[in-house]
């Protein structure tokens, strides 16, 4: 299988504009977090996709790949359809561009899944983490995923999902980490299919796929994300560096 990691990296960012060109530690967020996908010898390619002339020049400047976007997109998935349409690949991971401190462990195990499925019932794998704490649970910013007993997704929400009605039945939640692997068509038809009203409702993406029959194999890790959404985050990310 040939494997590749597709980073998607737009300037404008609600919560924190221009984020992906801050800097940290001496390089901006982006080309770290390109940088680390690098280092993890999992792909046999690594691309940045974007719609900034700004991003683009400075992954390009620093020895790196990068692809411009030609339409504006609502997505990560669409940005990424449209970069790898013409490329010759089997499994595209698709890499956060705010998470400078990516890791070779948790995407190793999202592509894992893939080499054990010779009948290619798996459209795109995933991965989810046990969450306890009632707080947790309860924000709506922790997307929450019920899976069936084969590890494939049911249902994604921002609402705690089982509804606990009944207490003390052995309910576990788990909150989406979102890390993506997918089969190159999956994206493909992603990109050709409408916006439903679920993922309208949730403003969830992995909900087109579920209501248009594709199905997520998720995995269960410990891994928790370090992404940078706010200038909070930006000066935690930079005290770990200094750590490191």
């Amino acid at each position: 299988m040939k494997i590749i990691a597709v980073i998607p990296a737009r300037y404008a960012s609600t919560r924190f504009p221009a984020k992906l060109m801050q800097d940290l530690g001496g390089k901006t967020v982006i080309l770290r977090t390109y940088e680390a996908a690098v280092s993890t010898k999992l792909f046999d390619d690594v691309f940045v996709v974007t719609d900034s002339d700004l991003i683009f020049e400075e992954i390009v400047s620093n020895g790196g790949k990068a692809i411009m976007s030609i339409k504006e997109h609502e997505s990560g998935s669409d940005r990424i359809a449209e970069a790898i349409a013409d490329l010759d690949v089997d499994i595209v991971v698709n890499v956060q561009g705010d998470e400078p401190f990516t890791e070779a462990e948790p995407l190793a195990q999202v592509l894992s899944v893939f080499k054990n499925d010779p009948d290619r019932k798996i459209d795109l794998a995933s991965l989810m983490r046990e969450i306890t704490n009632k707080d947790e649970i309860n924000n709506p910013n922790n997307v929450k995923v019920v899976v069936d007993q084969s590890q494939f997704a049911l249902y994604f929400s921002r609402s705690v999902i089982p509804y606990p009605r009944e207490k003390n039945v052995g309910v576990r939640y788990f909150q989406h980490i979102g890390i993506y692997a997918f089969r190159k068509q999956a994206l493909l038809d992603f990109y050709s299919l409408p916006m439903k009203s679920l993922e309208a409702s949730e403003k969830l993406e992995q909900l087109r796929y579920l209501e248009f029959g594709k199905r997520i194999k998720m995995v269960e890790t410990t891994h928790v994300g370090i992404g940078i959404d706010t200038a909070e985050d930006l000066e935690r990310a930079r005290a770990m560096l200094k750590d490191l």
